[in-house]
This record gives C-alpha cells, sequence and structure tokens, in this order.
C-alpha cells in the first residue's frame, strides 16, 4: 500500500512498503519514485536525516523491508516528461554490450568509466541509461556492482525475484567471479591465496579507502600468475568474499598493486604506464558463474577483454 498523496507537493509523504521494493536499496528505491530529482540531492537528504525509515534514520544502503514506512520530505518532482541525461557512448555501450537475457535477468558486459549508478556529482550511470533505452521496462535493478573503471559481467534483474535469489546467491558466496588484472612489476608466485581482513575506511580528503585491519570483514582472494612480462604480470583474480575493492587492495598488499589503480597504486608507476598508453585501470570482471535463479542450471558467463586492453598487451614484452 502507498500511503502517499501524489498532488501535495509541499508535504511529507509517507511510503509504506510492498513486495514490489522489498529488498530494494534505499538510494535506489528513491532514485526510481523521486523522478527529476538530482542524485545529489538524494544522497544528501538521506545523510541529514530528512528521509527516515520507521522513524529512524537510515545509511543509503539499508535494504527496505515489507511494511517499512518510509518518511520523504517535502520537495518538487518533476513532472514525468522529464528525461534523465544519459551520453550517447552509454546508450551505445548498454546496446552492444548485452551478453545474455531472459525474462529474469541481464548480464552486461559494462563499459569501463561508467558508474554503475548515479550519485553525487554523476548524472547517470549503467542503471539509468538502461532505464532510458527500456522505457517500457517495469523493473531493472542492480544485482551486484563493479567499481567505475572496472570492465566485464555485470548483471541486472529485470525482475523481484530474480533480484532477491540473486542477492542470496551473492551473500552466500555461491557465485564464482574470476577477473583479470596487470600487475605492476614481475610478481614472482605462480599461485597464491591472500587472506587479509579488509576496513572501510574514510581519508582526510573524504575519499574512501579500504585498508588491511584485524578489525575489518573477512576477505579471501586467489591470484593465479597468466603471463609474466617485462614491467608487469598478468593474472587472474578469483574473490571468493565480495569485499568493496577487495582485488585492489589484496594486489597492492602483494607489492604489485594493478596498473592505472590511482587509489591504491604508486603514482610514478601509474604515470610510466600512462605513457605506454593505459589510460584506464586495467580490471575486468571476465567470467560469472551460478545457478540459473529460476532452472536451477548451471550457467558460465564470460566478457571479452576490451580491444584496448589486448592491443597494449599484445605490446608488452613476454618473459
Amino acid at each position: 500500500m502507498n500511503t502517499d498523496t501524489q498532488n501535495t507537493k509541499s508535504q511529507v509523504k509517507l511510503f509504506e512498503v510492498t513486495d514490489n521494493h522489498s529488498d530494494q536499496r534505499l538510494d535506489n528505491f528513491l532514485i526510481t519514485y523521486l523522478k527529476g530529482v538530482p542524485k545529489s540531492h538524494i544522497y544528501r537528504i538521506v545523510r541529514k536525516g530528512e528521509v527516515r525509515v520507521n522513524k529512524g534514520r537510515v545509511d543509503v544502503k539499508y535494504r527496505l523491508v515489507i511494511g517499512d514506512i518510509v518518511r520523504i520530505p517535502p520537495m518538487r518532482i518533476a513532472e514525468a516528461n522529464d528525461v534523465v541525461f544519459v551520453k550517447q557512448s552509454l546508450r551505445d555501450a548498454l546496446q552492444q554490450g548485452i551478453l545474455f537475457e531472459d525474462d529474469g535477468f541481464i548480464v552486461l558486459n559494462k563499459p569501463a568509466g561508467f558508474a554503475v549508478h548515479g550519485g553525487t556529482g554523476i548524472d547517470s550511470g549503467i542503471i539509468e541509461g538502461l532505464r532510458v533505452i527500456r522505457p517500457d521496462a517495469h523493473f531493472l535493478e542492480l544485482v551486484h556492482r563493479l567499481d567505475r573503471d572496472t570492465s566485464g559481467c555485470l548483471i541486472i534483474a529485470k525482475k523481484r525475484s530474480a533480484l532477491r535469489k540473486l542477492h542470496e546467491f551473492f551473500r552466500t558466496d555461491q557465485v564464482q567471479k574470476t577477473y583479470l588484472a596487470l600487475l605492476a612489476g614481475q610478481w614472482a608466485r605462480k599461485k597464491l591465496v591472500v587472506t587479509a581482513p579488509l576496513l572501510k575506511n574514510i581519508n582526510k580528503g573524504g575519499e574512501r579507502m579500504v585498508v588491511i585491519s584485524q578489525a575489518g570483514k573477512e576477505a579471501e582472494t586467489l591470484f593465479r600468475r597468466l603471463r609474466l612480462f617485462a614491467d608487469a604480470t598478468l593474472v587472474e583474480a578469483s574473490p571468493k568474499t565480495g569485499r568493496t575493492h577487495q582485488i585492489r587492495v589484496h594486489a597492492a598488499s602483494l607489492g604489485h598493486p594493478i596498473v592505472g589503480d590511482e587509489r591504491y597504486g604508486l603514482n610514478d608507476t601509474n604515470k610510466h604506464f600512462k605513457n605506454k598508453g593505459y589510460n584506464r585501470m586495467f580490471l575486468h570482471a571476465e567470467t560469472l558463474k551460478f545457478e540459473h535463479p529460476s532452472t536451477g542450471e548451471l550457467m558460465t558467463f564470460s566478457a571479452p577483454l576490451p580491444q584496448q586492453l589486448q592491443s597494449l598487451l599484445q605490446h608488452e614484452q613476454q618473459v
């Protein structure tokens, strides 16, 4: 039941969560519900406590539960014909990047350089772009996330039941994930499991950092060397857990950060590779393997390495 009054734009609205929005993140719900309201404003009113759930303050990552009462402060909601701006380059990439689709979910080859959703300073991301190019779709929600500069396999649910099942798979580590990463320097090992726990932290500049700390959450990544170059190492990274920036931080802990990683890498190293043509972080979500949420069939999805990265590797001197 929706208890808000659509015509009273100047009044507080109370929205009761039904099955249609259960398990949805608060920020994604608000972005969809408050069409035309800038993403930065939505994140601001949540941070300030103007949006409340069951009369209490919550984080934007809070997942809605059936029966929750969401308080939405007074604001002018844009008219229905307002359009979210989506770059043509993103539209084209989305149209060409579908790896698999059925009535339950989409597997997309996400292009690098685009956030998975809009937020502070970002008008639109992958999910907003999909909703624009598919205006008749009744339900499109992110199942998981990839960093802005990471390319590769990304799952979008097309119905609530698929979203719930796939969320459960990710929470219980039933999704096998394999990434390709180019590490700076020659990594001497052929194989290694890193189990350093990770803690989210905020540095002085307000930028979110993840650090290795015994106070953090358990994290496990298997690194396997694929090819050794004169000043870099191509590896396969298989994270058993799904912590924020997990592969990036674990790679840096080896003394071999990912090429192009502006947050956890080294400035001189990144500059060296940038001069060679590496203009993005070399991290690619190559494969996903999980059971189909409806049929139970084991499925494997693969996203080819972007041509730009393939070309750069061909010019590396192999050892």
